[in-house]
């Protein structure tokens, strides 16, 4: 196969679905020769931020002068980008060698009658194939869904087990209290590996805490409140933790600092576990960690944001992250949603903070609520929303709309954002600039309060 009949074939995988559960993985990783085996991972489960300390923790490892792997979702610009080493990409030579070898697996698994993998299995599969042909010396693991029954957590491996802020999220597949979603997150902990987790709400700290007791691992708490001495800004921010002074960050968004002490408290836990990581590494590592759709510039006058923000904790901590920056500043929002979201929570969130509302359907996405559907949403609690045909529709509406001083903000699914950064960059570069001039272009439906 080439890279695109590979693609292709991954695409054909989605007919499997998500499947929660170990039994299919374990399968096919063993007719691979379990390559995992050979590995050594920082697990991270979580509803937000798990990337973010994904992108810090995996940095900093490449400074220390480590060889490392990174395992994501999901992307953002391409497909290859799920899978990589020391920053770099999966090759498209690498995803044929591997997607064929897999291919043939599957193919075998169900001549002998059992499930064929689903499209995150043979991912995951290829993922732990790569970074062992790679060699690499640890590998920073972030899991798909929850975590207990994620394929992820076949590993058996685990140096340090990482959670992330927790919140509600994939009810349907994880639980419906926060009890029930921290014990499946918490499901990555194993035997004798540090638990790190960020300092969560009542009753999912007291999961955490019980789950690492009951197998015997050290505890380690990330408490934002223990940051001292932060210094906030859309470009840059700075904090003093845990003897370390003006600790750098180029990532925005107040709940940043909170992921970047997660990551400090990790990267101290794999010193505990032999990993050798200097202060200049974690210093060099944090400064230097990039990671698009997490309040990132697009552009400026106007400033133009990107935030991957998709469920109820997300949009909390981004109206924290407006209300911090924006006091007093006119925003146009630039929004598009999945249908099985809790959407409803989200607007209720946000919407206040806004001026204006675009609204788009994610592309290119079966789980997409459709742009109308969210207007009309929106329309019962804001009256001036519109709902446009493209995202192209969105960036030209949104630039018309918004005057030098004023904020342009997109967020909720992940899944468009990347396309969306292509069209606001391209746009750059024609050197198009437009000033507030009213509406935007034919196309465009609108629902108000008065027009449902």
């Amino acid at each position: 196969m080439n890279y695109r009949q590979c693609l292709e074939y991954v695409e054909a995988l989605q007919q499997y679905g998500i499947v929660p559960g170990l039994d299919n993985i374990r399968e096919l990783c063993r007719r691979l020769g379990n390559p995992q085996d050979s590995l050594r991972f920082v697990h991270i489960a979580g509803t937000n931020g798990k990337g973010s300390v994904l992108a810090y923790v995996s940095t900093v490892l490449q400074c220390a002068g480590y060889r490392v792997g990174r395992y994501l979702s999901p992307v953002i610009v391409e497909y290859r980008e799920k899978i990589q080493v020391n920053g770099k990409w999966i090759t498209q030579k690498a995803v044929c060698e591997g997607v064929e070898r897999i291919r043939q697996v599957c193919e075998e698994m169900v001549a002998e009658g059992k499930a064929h993998p689903t499209p995150f299995e043979v991912e995951t599969a290829l993922a732990f194939w790569y970074f062992r042909e790679q060699n690499c010396d640890i590998v920073v693991l972030e899991t798909g869904m929850g975590g207990l029954q994620d394929a992820t957590n076949l590993i058996t491996t685990t140096e340090v087990a990482v959670l992330a802020s927790i919140g509600m999220d994939h009810m349907q597949f994880l639980g419906k209290t926060l009890t029930e979603i921290a014990g499946n997150k918490a499901g990555i902990i194993k035997k004798d590996c540090i638990v790190v987790s960020m300092l969560q709400k009542g009753e999912a700290m007291q999961v955490v805490e019980k789950a690492a007791l009951a197998l015997g691992c050290s505890l380690q708490i990330a408490d934002k409140k223990a940051a001292e001495h932060i210094h906030y800004g859309v470009t840059g921010q700075q904090f003093d933790y845990g003897g370390f002074k003006k600790l750098k960050i180029t990532l925005a968004g107040s709940y940043q600092i909170d992921n970047a002490v997660l990551a400090v408290e990790t990267v101290l836990a794999l010193g505990k576990k032999g990993f050798e990581i200097s202060e200049q590494a974690l210093r060099q590592g944090l400064e230097k960690t990039e990671w698009y759709g997490r309040f990132s510039v697009l552009g400026k006058s106007p400033l133009f944001l990107a935030d991957g923000a998709h469920n109820e904790d997300a949009a909390v901590k981004l109206a924290e992250s407006i209300e911090f920056y924006f006091t007093n500043k006119r925003i146009i929002y630039i929004m598009g949603i999945l249908k099985d979201k809790e959407y409803e929570k989200m607007i209720a969130l946000t919407h206040s903070y806004a001026d204006q509302i675009i609204t788009v359907t994610p592309p290119d996405n079966p789980r997409a609520l459709h742009a109308y559907e969210l207007a009309q949403e929106i329309a019962k609690v804001h009256p001036s929303v519109t709902a446009v045909d493209s995202l192209e529709e969105a960036v030209e509406m949104s630039y018309l709309l918004a005057d030098k001083e004023d904020v342009i903000l997109a967020f909720g699914s992940l899944s468009y954002l990347g396309k969306l950064k292509g069209i606001v960059e391209k746009r750059s570069e024609k050197g198009n600039r437009y000033g507030k001039s009213g509406k935007g272009k034919g196309g465009s439906q609108t629902a108000s309060r008065g027009n449902r």
